[in-house]
């Protein structure tokens, strides 16, 4: 099996909201329409398109996970410094998303944080000295 792309499809209940919480973020626009709000992440433009939840129910032909009791996938961001990683989990705050676990050091080279968006998804910023 030889794909050609991945990216993702998560469900949320607010596309306007999404687009303001990761537009702050400073993350790339992709595509947008009255059903999803898209963005491009990273120097690969890894795809995230954010589906309205009955959308996405529909599509998936199951029960959706309640992000804000369980966890659905941990996405990982990389970042250059302890110093970006630290400014980033200013910037989740100041754009309405919730951090899970302070920025802190664990295990030797490697600082991070986990937090969650609007929606409960969850991502950890990661940097790893030498990476």
């Amino acid at each position: 099996m030889q794909p050609k792309k991945i990216w993702a499809n998560l469900a949320v209940s607010d596309l306007e909201r999404t687009t303001k919480f990761y537009t702050a973020l400073g993350f790339k626009s992709n595509a947008s329409s009255k059903e999803l709000t898209s963005f491009l992440v990273g120097e690969n433009d890894f795809i995230i398109h954010f589906f309205l939840k009955d959308i996405l129910k529909t599509s998936m032909q199951g029960e959706l996970a309640d992000t804000q009791k369980v966890n659905e996938i941990l996405f990982t961001l990389s970042a250059g410094s302890k110093n970006e990683a630290d400014e980033w989990a200013k910037e989740i705050e100041r754009a309405g998303g919730k951090i899970i676990s302070a920025p802190e050091e664990f295990g030797k080279g490697y600082y991070g944080f986990n937090f969650a968006d609007p929606d409960g998804h969850r991502f950890n910023v990661f940097y790893m000295k030498g990476l």
